[in-house]
């Protein structure tokens, strides 16, 4: 884990958008993008490294202490080939018309009570925030590769097996959690029970698993197996902790990862291995799908402390709830020690939510975390930035900056 931490911390790119020092100023920016003192940096603990950055670049780093709105550091506030905004919710709607109903043909049965349970979630007020990606993903690297704006049909199959996979993770996620809500209504183990729940994810991973098979590429199959592993990975370390402070933020971005970001990452990956044979490019997607869905959990994590339940649709403190210390409360704990304890006990004392809470709205936690969320989408808008010019590939800029600016 700490071979982990120290790759993680190597890896990240300070870059300045707001300004660049002039030569001999202390930071100052390479043709490399990355601060000419990271020598110095990457030897600092991650909490340390945050405050130095933002007490040389006060104005560069300035975020708002009590809303994760775009700050000065943002990714861009325009495209990068000059392109009017383009939305990219309404770009990818276009090869996803009909996707809830071709999901519920896939999970085509007889049984009636199976069929209402899995078609449970797929009702359409979801935000489809992942297969809008991948076809948007899918016409970026076609138009890179071959010019051609069309997406192939194994690649939408592979935003609706995204979608199929990540409903099947969080039917069996609210049974692990016993959560009562979910996007604004009953969760399915609420209603059917527990036992039924749990057969019914089982049930949908199925159907996305056969989706996948129909497509015939071994490649693509072997990359898409990896988010179930990282899936069952990801619940694994959640249920774990770490004593030391620096090892508790690898754990936790480990999570992370796997949980949220692996989905996202491999589902970029595999469509741009459907539309283009250069290995480059298969990186390039990864990499922005990576980054995109940490920052994307990251923002999450925020949310559950700076918004209310009824624009959540499912209760807020409910990861301090469930003894979960996200990255607010491990920021916190930089500026209140006493709550090293209640992370270790998993906050299971009588008030220790309450305190646990009050201590992060009293810290820089949200603040710091969604600074670290968007230093993740600036290496996104990096990555992407790879591929040639496209209203897709700008509308995956823009959608790097919607992570950072949503508020459910």
């Amino acid at each position: 884990m700490a071979s982990c931490w120290w790759r993680w911390r190597r890896c990240c790119s300070w870059r300045l958008a707001a300004r660049r020092p002039g030569p001999g100023c202390p930071g100052r920016v390479g043709s490399s993008g990355t601060l000419s003192t990271a020598g110095a940096y990457t030897r600092m603990p991650y909490f340390n490294l945050v405050k130095s950055l933002k007490s040389t670049f006060p104005n560069v780093y300035r975020i708002s202490r009590f809303h994760h709105t775009t700050p000065v550091a943002c990714c861009c506030s325009k495209t990068w080939s000059g392109e009017k905004y383009i939305d990219p919710f309404k770009l990818g709607w276009r090869d996803l018309k009909g996707l809830y109903e071709d999901i519920r043909k896939e999970l085509f049965i007889s049984t009636t009570e199976l069929k209402e349970m899995s078609e449970y979630y797929f009702d359409g007020r979801g935000k489809a925030f992942r297969p809008i990606i991948v076809v948007l993903m899918a016409r970026a690297c076609n138009i890179h590769h071959g010019n051609s704006r069309d997406v192939q049909a194994s690649q939408r199959s592979i935003a609706l097996i995204a979608e199929m996979i990540h409903t099947a993770s969080l039917v069996h996620d609210d049974i692990i959690d016993d959560a009562s809500s979910r996007r604004g209504k009953h969760t399915v183990n609420k209603i059917w029970g527990e036992k039924k729940a749990v057969l019914a994810g089982d049930f949908i991973l199925s159907a996305a698993s056969m989706a996948l098979a129909r497509i015939g590429h071994t490649t693509v199959i072997s990359i898409l197996t990896q988010v179930i592993e990282d899936l069952v990975r990801g619940e694994f370390l959640q249920l774990g902790s770490k004593e030391n402070e620096n090892e508790r933020f690898a754990h936790y971005l480990e999570k992370t990862f796997k949980k949220t970001a692996s989905l996202i990452a491999n589902s970029c990956k595999a469509v741009s291995v459907l539309g283009c044979p250069d290995p480059v490019v298969h990186e390039i997607a990864y990499q922005y799908g990576k980054n995109v869905g940490i920052a994307f959990q990251l923002i999450d994590d925020v949310l559950d402390f700076t918004s209310c339940s009824h624009q959540m649709g499912k209760p807020t403190s409910a990861d301090l709830k469930l003894g979960l210390a996200t990255g607010p409360v491990l920021f916190a704990c930089q500026q209140f020690p006493e709550m090293n304890a209640m992370i270790m006990r998993r906050f299971s004392l009588p008030g220790d939510v309450d305190r646990a809470r009050q201590y992060v709205l009293q810290s820089d936690g949200v603040q710091q975390t969604t600074y670290l969320a968007q230093q993740y989408c600036h290496k996104a808008v990096r990555e992407i930035s790879k591929l040639r010019s496209s209203p897709e590939r700008d509308a995956l800029i823009h959608l790097s900056e919607t992570v950072l600016t949503r508020d459910k």
